[in-house]
């Protein structure tokens, strides 16, 4: 199986055929997901949140689900994210990839390495250039309105962030702020699992405009732009030819 998506907030349909659904052990626990078919491609469906949106970012076991993926054979994740923007440049409903992270959460397991072999992993590029790439074509050729590199602020959810927090985040060289990307790409890296993500900017970060944000709100126009998103998903698959990238080269071991 080459690829998994993973759902963020807003999708939770996969809108394909659904084959079925497996729940999968791991040493983490369980996972829940669904195996679809978009043209001859099998792919993974997972929604982080469940399918009700009624797991906080916090308390999502990151590594039961790459573990469950990996299980499966995926060698490509793509992952959407409903964001907070930092950047006057990326207004709400368009999508942005991003290219680095800055990490603010706390007490999320965050590696496979616990007792025995320690393994450290380069994060240069935390995210896959060739997936990155692929997708940046698909969204150009659907004349849609993408920016292709961007700093993502992970915070620890799930609560909003206060405006201190978004101008220090901005000082940093933020762009988005959002709560779950973090340990899930790096989990991915580890595991060897190329990873890119879709964000979609749902609103200005608190602070930076005239109205405080509501959960309202910020869901609406999350499950409005994600219909776009799947499509994007799915157009990648059905033309990936896979480039070189690092993200499946060795770990380091001390």
């Amino acid at each position: 199986m080459r690829f998994a998506i993973i759902g963020g907030s807003g999708f939770y349909d996969a809108g394909e055929e659904v084959l079925g659904t497996r729940t999968i052990s791991t040493p983490y626990g369980e996972v829940q997901l669904d195996i679809l078919k978009t043209g001859e491609e099998e792919v993974a469906f997972l929604p982080r949140h469940g399918k009700e949106h009624t797991v906080a970012p916090h308390r999502i076991n990151y590594r039961a689900n790459i573990a469950a993926l990996k299980s499966l054979g995926v060698e490509n994740i793509l992952a959407s994210a409903a964001v907070g923007s930092l950047n006057s440049e990326m207004k709400p409903g368009e999508i942005v990839l991003p290219t680095q992270f800055l990490d603010f959460t706390w007490g999320r397991a965050s590696t496979f390495s616990e007792e025995g072999e320690v393994r450290h992993i380069d994060v240069s590029e935390p995210y896959c250039p060739s997936l990155r790439h692929s997708l940046l074509m698909c969204a150009l050729s659907k004349d849609l309105v993408v920016h292709p590199e961007a700093t993502y602020v992970c915070s620890q959810g799930p609560r909003f962030e206060t405006p201190a927090e978004i101008t220090m985040f901005r000082r940093l060289g933020g762009d988005l702020a959002g709560m779950t990307g973090v340990p899930e790409v790096v989990l991915a890296r580890e595991a060897g699992i190329c990873y890119a993500a879709v964000a979609v900017v749902t609103n200005w970060a608190a602070g930076t405009a005239e109205e405080p944000l509501s959960h309202e709100d910020f869901s609406a126009l999350a499950e409005e732009r994600m219909a776009i998103v799947r499509e994007l998903f799915y157009a990648l698959i059905g033309t990936y030819d896979k480039t070189d990238c690092p993200c499946c080269r060795p770990t380091q071991t001390e």
